[in-house]
């Protein structure tokens, strides 16, 4: 009987084959963790927008509560093409263009909630 030698092509092939999914493996992981750092705002609006840290923001939860009770004036500061389009039902309509101007018409003693889309 002749003894076989061992081949090393197919063990070649396992390593570097493992090597590969070790190093893929890292990338995925290196890749999951740079995903996680960068903050992502969670409005986006696809525009830069002025932003106002000093104005506290309204939960949908909270206005969707002042919508039901009617405790709240809804001011969609739109264009009128787009209220006319659709809007939350009761909003009023003052463009932004115009709503320095025609602050006269709201009540300051009112929860004044403004929206854009």
């Amino acid at each position: 009987m002749r003894k076989r030698k061992p081949q090393k092509f197919p063990v070649l092939i396992l390593v570097i084959g493992g090597l590969l999914l070790i190093v893929a493996a890292a990338l995925l992981l290196t890749q999951n963790k740079t995903d996680q750092a960068i903050p992502i705002s969670p409005v986006s609006s696809g525009h830069d927008e002025e932003t106002y840290p000093e104005i506290e923001r309204v939960s949908l939860a909270d206005a969707k509560a002042a919508l039901d009770a009617g405790s709240a004036i809804f001011v969609d500061v739109r264009s009128a093409e787009a209220y006319a389009v659709n809007h939350i039902p009761g909003a009023l309509n003052l463009p932004l263009g115009e709503l320095e101007s025609r602050l006269g018409e709201l009540d300051p003693n009112q929860w004044i909630l403004t929206y854009c889309t």
